[in-house]
C-alpha cells in the first residue's frame, strides 16, 4: 500500500530524524501533528518550546496540526491525540503515522491502539536502534541539535543551550555510563531541538533565550528564533 502519513513531531532529534528517515524512504509526509502538553511532566510528549514547530514546519514545508492538552492526566493526554490523529487522518487523508520513538513499549503501545482505532499503520523508524549508533548517524547526517532540557543526575545546568558535536557527544556517553541514563535521552532525561538538517529549506538561530534552573533540572525558554539561509 502506498503510505501518506502524518509525523508525530515535537521538533527534537527524534522526531526529526524519523521524518527525515521516512522520506528517505519514499513516504509522503502530508501533515505533522504536535501536540503541546500541559505540564513538563509528561509521559507521551515533548514539552519545552513546542511553538518552534510551526517554525520547522515552514523549512519542512510541510503542514502542521497542533493542540493543546489542558490538563496533565495520562487518559487526557491519550483522548487528545485520538482526536488530533481522526483530524489528519480526515483532512490530509493519511493512512499512516510515523513515530520517533526508540524503546517506550508504553508509549508505543498507546499510539498503536489509537491508529488501529483509525485504521491506519504506525511506523516507527527508530524502533530498537542502537543508541550510540544513532547519536553518532544524528551527526554524520549534518543534524544541528541543542540540548534544551534536562533532568537526569549527570547533566548539569552547563549543558543547556548547548549543541551536540562528536566531542560533547563522547562526554555524554561517558556520562551516561557513569549515571545509567539512556544516551538518546529516551527516558525524558534530556530535551532537544533541532535547528537545522538535510530537510530544512532554511536554518534556525536562536536570537533569545533564557536558562531556567532549579538545581535538579532546567530548560531553556526560546523566544525569539530568526531562518538564516543555508
Amino acid at each position: 500500500m502506498y503510505l501518506k502519513v502524518g509525523c508525530l513531531f515535537s521538533g527534537g532529534k527524534d522526531s526529526t530524524f524519523s521524518l527525515y528517515l521516512a522520506k528517505q524512504w519514499g513516504l509522503t509526509i502530508k501533515c505533522l501533528l504536535t501536540l503541546i502538553p500541559y505540564s513538563e511532566d509528561s509521559y507521551l510528549f515533548h514539552y519545552p518550546n513546542t511553538w518552534i514547530t510551526k517554525i520547522q514546519s515552514q523549512v519542512l514545508q510541510i503542514p502542521i496540526i497542533t493542540k493543546k492538552i489542558y490538563s496533565s492526566s495520562i487518559d487526557e493526554e491519550y483522548k487528545e491525540l485520538d482526536q488530533l490523529i481522526e483530524k489528519a487522518k480526515y483532512e490530509f487523508h493519511i493512512n499512516g503515522i510515523v513515530h520517533g520513538g526508540i524503546s517506550s513499549n508504553f508509549q508505543k503501545n498507546k499510539f498503536n491502539n489509537i491508529c488501529k482505532k483509525h485504521n491506519l499503520k504506525l511506523i516507527s523508524p527508530l524502533w530498537q536502534v542502537d543508541q550510540y549508533n544513532y547519536m553518532n548517524k544524528l551527526l554524520s547526517n549534518n543534524f544541528t541539535i541543542q540540548i534544551i532540557g534536562v533532568s537526569a543526575m549527570g547533566l548539569e545546568a552547563n549543558w543547556l543551550g548547548t549543541n551536540i558535536t562528536p566531542i560533547n557527544l563522547q562526554n555524554l556517553i561517558l556520562l551516561s555510563k557513569k549515571y545509567g541514563f539512556n544516551i538518546s535521552f529516551e527516558g525524558g532525561e534530556a530535551e532537544t531541538l533541532v535547528l537545522d538538517c538535510p530537510i530544512f529549506r532554511k536554518r534556525l538561530e536562536i536570537r533569545k533565550s533564557k536558562k531556567k534552573w532549579d538545581g535538579q533540572r532546567g530548560i531553556v525558554e526560546i523566544s525569539d528564533i530568526a531562518l538564516l539561509d543555508k
